[in-house]
Formats: C-alpha cells, sequence, structure tokens
C-alpha cells in the first residue's frame, strides 16, 4: 500500500545534530585544526607578496594607452583611485585558500606593519615571475586542501572495515574536481554576467528580476558543488561519480541540503566578523585564528557526517519505495 510505505519511510538527518556532532568530534581530536591553524598564522606572521611594484612598472604605459584611446581623463583617475587603495594591499599568499577544496583561512584586513612580530618581509612579484606564483601557490593550496579534507573526513566519517582514500589519490581527484569546478563556472559564469549587463543597459527593473531569479536557481548549482568533494573523500568515489551523486543527493534532498549550506555559510561567514575584531597587531587576533581554524573544521566535519547520513538514508528510502520491496510488504 502507498500510505504505508510513505508513513514508515525514517525522518531524514537532522541540521543541527549533524553540525552539533562535528563540533564534538573535533572539540575531542583537536589536532585537525592544526593545518588551518598553521596556515592562519602564516598568513597574520608570515611575508606578504605583493604585486604593487609590478603594476606600478607598467602603470604609466596603461595610462599613456587609456588617453590615446580616448578615454575620459576622470574615468582614468577614478581607476588609479581604486588600484592605490587595493592593489598595495593584497596578499598573493591568500591565493593558498582554493575552492571549492581548500584549507580554510581568516583574510584579515592587511597592513603591511601590523603584527605583534614588527614589520614583516615584504616580497614583490615581477613581470616574469607573476605566473610561476599563481601556478605554485594554486598548486599547494591544491595540495593542502586535499590533505586537510582528507585527515577530517577520517576523522568525522572513520571507516573500520576498509582504509581511508590514499593521499595520492586524495591529492589527484582534488585537483581535478578544482579543475572541472573552474571551467564549469567559466562556462556558466561569464554567459550569464554578459546577459547581467545587457540587461542592466536595457532596464534596471528586469536587471532586479534576472538578479532575483538567479539567487533562487543557484541553490541548484552551489549545493552539488558543495557536496561534489563529499563523495571523494567519503566514499572513494572518483570525479565523475563524485558529482553525479551529489546530483542525486540534491535532487532528492534539496530544502533540507539547501538550508545545511546556507547554515554552514552563515555560521562560517558571519562568525569572521568576530575573528576580525582584535587588531592585526595584537596578540588577541590569536583567539580569532584559534576560533576561526575551530569552527570552519568542525563545519566541514559536519558537512562529512551529513551527507554520510543523509547518503545512508536516500539508499533506505530507495530501497523501501522499490515496487518489488512494496510486494513484498503488501
Amino acid at each position: 500500500m502507498e500510505v504505508p510505505r510513505i508513513a514508515n519511510l525514517p525522518p531524514p538527518p537532522g541540521i543541527i545534530n549533524s553540525i552539533k556532532a562535528g563540533f564534538d568530534i573535533i572539540a575531542s581530536h583537536i589536532t585537525a585544526i592544526l593545518i588551518p591553524l598553521l596556515l592562519n598564522l602564516f598568513l597574520w606572521l608570515g611575508p606578504r607578496l605583493r604585486m604593487d611594484a609590478l603594476f606600478n612598472s607598467v602603470k604609466n604605459d596603461v595610462v599613456a594607452i587609456w588617453q590615446r584611446g580616448g578615454v575620459p581623463a576622470q574615468d582614468i583617475q577614478s581607476v588609479l583611485d581604486l588600484y592605490k587603495s587595493t592593489i598595495p594591499h593584497i596578499n598573493l599568499f591568500w591565493i593558498l585558500r582554493t575552492l571549492p577544496i581548500g584549507i580554510s583561512s581568516l583574510l584579515l584586513p592587511q597592513d603591511a606593519s601590523a603584527t605583534p612580530l614588527g614589520d614583516p618581509a615584504i616580497l614583490q612579484v615581477s613581470g616574469l615571475s607573476f605566473p610561476a606564483w599563481i601556478f605554485l601557490l594554486i598548486l599547494l593550496g591544491w595540495i593542502g586542501g586535499g590533505l586537510y579534507f582528507r585527515s577530517v573526513a577520517w576523522i568525522a566519517v572513520p571507516n573500520t572495515d576498509e582504509p581511508g582514500i590514499r593521499i595520492s589519490s586524495a591529492i589527484m581527484q582534488t585537483i581535478l574536481i578544482s579543475i572541472f569546478c573552474i571551467m564549469f563556472l567559466m562556462l556558466v559564469g561569464l554567459p550569464l554576467f554578459l546577459v547581467l549587463f545587457l540587461v542592466l543597459q536595457w532596464n534596471a527593473f528586469l536587471a532586479n528580476l534576472f538578479v532575483l531569479f538567479l539567487s533562487l536557481a543557484s541553490m541548484w548549482v552551489i549545493v552539488p558543488l558543495f557536496f561534489w568533494p563529499h563523495g571523494v573523500f567519503v566514499k572513494k568515489q572518483n570525479v565523475i561519480t563524485s558529482i553525479i551523486s551529489s546530483i542525486q543527493l540534491t535532487r532528492f534532498t534539496l530544502p533540507t541540503s539547501s538550508m545545511f549550506v546556507l547554515a554552514v555559510f552563515l555560521l562560517s561567514f558571519g562568525l569572521n566578523y568576530l575573528w576580525n575584531i582584535p587588531p592585526e597587531d595584537s596578540w588577541m587576533t590569536l583567539i580569532g585564528i584559534f576560533g576561526h581554524s575551530f569552527v570552519t573544521t568542525a563545519l566541514l566535519a559536519g558537512s562529512f557526517i551529513y551527507y554520510r547520513d543523509m547518503s545512508v538514508w536516500l539508499q533506505s528510502v530507495i530501497e523501501k519505495l522499490r515496487p518489488n520491496n512494496a510486494v513484498k510488504q503488501a
């Protein structure tokens, strides 16, 4: 009977319970926060990798090209003012925090002299070294992210029957997922931004409606991308099987899974304001760094627990709803 079959379905895993379980596990395995803790300390007390010298070396040539192209002087000055307020404060070591798989890091307000140890070393990239630095930092971010996710998954969802994913496989799958994710976002994001720009030039009200539509539809993209790496580190799947599992999970559990992803983002980014309260030249920043490393690692562990429990629940629901199973129950 259809009604008894639906009534006998087990309840899905709870969002709060999964997050709480993640905090409990990391609290009992506090060494799991060591990787993001070390990265945060490096970004805080370590050297800064700047590119303002590179931009200063080509600024006059770029301005001359803009002037010959007929760009108004006011627009050129606006771009230069924006450059002065942003470029000198960018630390390229931030690239070590890669997405969607990467080591969680706290982006502190960057001041070249704001550390308790005094003035940090300032490294400048050149035109020749800039591409090499970008490639090296992204590669190190992918490797570190794969190791970080593997260690947290091993603690959050231990499997006594068989060992976890191998280190080499974790790094390789991390690189593949990151490359495919970048390609997907470029293929989807660039046309959408172009359409948004054209609509904005035509009618601002329609542009707002378009943004609202994209916001509502984005959950069909954000949730599968969020759980894409989880199949690799929980079930030892490859990059293709993992995205298929993530899409299947999203298809049947979108309301609950979207609320879980939203809760994780709100907790993570909301608490960043708290961790950034101490000034950078105060040792109190250590408290913010420790808190950020602990909370983000606990939320990552909670996401692995949620993925495992939701996958088990979904499989049990599918088994109960199969026709041959219904005949046996009848």
